[in-house]
């Protein structure tokens, strides 16, 4: 069973390749304020998937700055974005039951309380 970490890595592994497969010429920065992390966070990330195999950099051939980059998904990519993407969904549905149920009970609370409330 993975721990914290590892899920919340999975996650932004996920929402980066599900990014640079809609748009590959995002920039670091683009990506980090898009997701809400560290520009960091988004290198260290960028580099581990390259690392993998699951994306290749390639320079913006068109940009007068060489430094620009666009990423592509490798079809090794597309099939971890794939299986990522199956087990983000079955992880934020237990999160959804688990909420839903959550609500349930505290509006079965709440309405108890106004029942005594009302009995006062």
């Amino acid at each position: 069973m993975p721990n914290k970490n590892q899920i919340r890595a999975e996650d932004v592994q996920f929402r980066i390749l599900r990014l640079l497969q809609e748009n590959p010429a995002s920039s670091q920065r683009g990506i980090a304020k898009t997701l809400d992390i560290s520009l960091g966070g988004v290198n260290y990330c960028l580099n581990a998937l390259v690392d993998k195999g699951f994306i290749k950099m390639r320079n913006f051939q068109e940009a007068k700055d060489k430094r620009k980059y666009v990423y592509l998904l490798t079809p090794k990519g597309i099939a971890e974005k794939t299986a990522l993407t199956g087990r983000f969904l079955a992880r934020k549905i237990r999160e959804y039951e688990a909420l839903k149920a959550e609500i349930e009970t505290v509006r079965e609370d709440m309405e108890a309380a106004a029942q005594e409330d009302g009995l006062r």
